[in-house]
């Protein structure tokens, strides 16, 4: 289905900035899904700032509704398997993103995010916001 888009941790802080080319991309998708390895990301990030309150706030209300998705064990194989590949490739990439690219893959979701090292998993449909 067009439009079904998940959403990296960049993307996310780039919302809450207030950019708004996301939000434009973001009105144009009818289903948006957050992996739940972005949301650990946004927790610890808003646990060191000095506006936690805020950011807790902020993430409580995309989390309300977006549609979050777990790692189970077909995740965890994927992210097995393109954590392999990437090794053989000599192109390794952060974990956390490895499980947001293994999610992605689970679901058939394309990825939005500012990181060019998601274009080094083979398959992955990713779009630069």
């Amino acid at each position: 289905m067009p439009g079904r888009i998940l959403l990296d941790t960049n993307i996310v802080i780039a919302l809450f900035a207030g950019e708004n080319p996301v939000r434009e991309r973001l009105s144009e998708c009818p289903v948006v899904f957050l992996p739940s390895t972005v949301l650990g990301e946004l927790y610890y990030g808003a646990r060191k700032s000095s506006h936690a309150a805020a950011n807790f706030a902020r993430i409580e209300q995309l989390a309300a509704v977006v549609a979050i998705l777990p790692c189970d064990a077909t995740t965890a194989r994927l992210y097995g398997e393109i954590k392999a590949s990437l090794r053989s490739k000599g192109r390794p990439i952060p974990e956390n993103d490895i499980w947001i690219a293994a999610v992605a893959q689970q679901y058939g979701l394309s990825l939005a995010t500012r990181g060019e090292h998601f274009n080094q998993v083979t398959g992955l449909a990713v779009e630069s916001w």
